[in-house]
């Protein structure tokens, strides 16, 4: 059985974590292309290492209450709310806003 060829260097982890340390997350690219590996790679031998730190996952919720919210208000009017889940939230604020009309 052959030896299995390491993917990085002991000088090529070492300018990794160079690279790294001065670029940053948002640097991955850079550092590819310098070292020409794939982001997989680069990303996980930083995992590996200990080093890698995932950028903030921004939130993708639009402003406004969400669907389930929504959902709680029909109820909280008193409406049975079985088989809303799966409506749109706009099909949901509509039928809020002709509830509302219904009590006026």
């Amino acid at each position: 059985m052959t030896a299995k060829n390491p993917n990085y260097t002991e000088e090529q982890t070492q300018q990794l974590h160079e690279l790294y340390a001065e670029l940053g997350t948002s640097g991955i690219l850079k550092i590819c292309e310098i070292m020409g590996k794939t982001p997989a790679s680069v990303r996980s031998k930083l995992v590996k290492d200990g080093l890698y730190v995932a950028p903030e996952k921004q939130p993708t919720r639009k402003d406004g209450p969400t669907k389930k919210e929504l959902i709680r208000e029909i109820h909280q009017m008193g409406h049975e709310v079985d088989g809303l889940e799966g409506a749109t939230k706009e099909a949901i604020s509509w039928v809020i806003g002709l509830l509302k009309k219904s009590t006026d």
